[in-house]
């Protein structure tokens, strides 16, 4: 893209990753005018303003400049009227040029501002990618996270994130976990330091963004505290207002945490796909017990 004009106001904030295209605006119906969202003008809104007399030109768009805009996209290449030039430069909104069609530009300009403009933060944890699901595991520090994670790349899984886990939401149902540019490829191992795990098992063991799916805290041992022992329990957890299948995994001595999260992954695909284990299995004891009722009685 090219700026035409309006250069003093590159520093103006967009609100919003959806566009808005400015055919009624320009008719003077601007009631419905969205500040937040950027402006775009295409062949039918140049082709109109190119036929209403000069005059009446800068009056539609002082207008349209005064509901506060935060920028202006002129697609095709097209010539961009003087009135509109002298307006964004006015009222500080940017106009900008491009030679690719509308529907090429609004597709790129929104799957852009939807990557900046989601909401994110940052959460102490481990991220890894196990057979394609992406899984954010927790727990208190020394707990085992690392070393767990450790195993599973050893395994031939990947790395997300190390320590600090970079989450953002894409939309309502959506998370994209990722590390910070510092410690991205990197792990905290204690008793022997930071080491680079790209240099150490090869660039196919990193993976620098991925969905989170599952999320699982490792816990200590308790023998006070109960802990799911069938499978039939649904938990979730929510981060930024979106809920994600939650496990909490209990850590002994001895324990392979990764093995069990290896087919923790295994068992979340297995019920992507319709299969519960635990479920089928409460069926088959409900039977068992139903018959056992049946044949006492008689």
């Amino acid at each position: 893209m090219k700026l035409v004009g309006g250069a003093e106001g590159l520093a103006n904030h967009i609100g919003k990753p959806r566009i808005q295209k400015s055919s009624l605006a320009l008719t003077g119906y601007i009631d419905h005018i969205d500040a937040a969202k950027i402006q775009f003008l295409g062949e039918t809104e140049i082709s109109y303003l190119l036929t209403l007399p000069p005059q009446e030109r800068l009056r539609r768009l002082e207008a349209f400049g005064k509901s506060g805009v935060p920028c202006l996209i002129v697609t095709k290449g097209l010539d961009v009227p003087a009135e509109l030039v002298r307006v964004c430069d006015a009222q500080r909104i940017p106009l900008l040029r491009t030679s690719h069609f509308s529907s090429r530009t609004i597709k790129w300009v929104t799957a852009y501002l939807e990557e900046a403009l989601a909401h994110r933060l940052t959460r102490p944890g481990v991220m890894v990618d196990v057979y394609g699901v992406g899984m954010l595991i927790l727990g208190r520090s020394g707990i085992g996270k690392s070393e767990a994670a450790l195993d599973l790349i050893d395994r031939g899984h990947r790395l997300v994130a190390d320590d600090v886990v970079a989450i953002k939401k894409k939309s309502t149902d959506s998370l994209i976990g990722s590390s910070p540019d510092l410690t991205r490829q990197h792990m905290e191992i204690r008793g022997l330091g930071i080491i680079n795990i790209q240099d150490l098992y090869g660039i196919s063991c990193i993976q620098k963004r991925k969905e989170i799916d599952l999320i699982v805290e490792l816990v200590e041992w308790s023998p006070t505290e109960s802990f799911d022992r069938l499978g039939l329990e649904e938990q979730t957890f929510s981060i930024m207002d979106v809920q994600k299948p939650f496990l909490r995994m209990p850590v002994t001595p001895g324990r392979n945490m990764a093995l069990i999260i290896e087919v923790a992954a295994r068992n979340y695909l297995l019920k992507a796909t319709g299969h519960s284990s635990a479920r089928r299995f409460e069926k088959k004891l409900i039977k068992q017990i139903d018959r056992n009722r049946h044949d006492s009685g008689s």
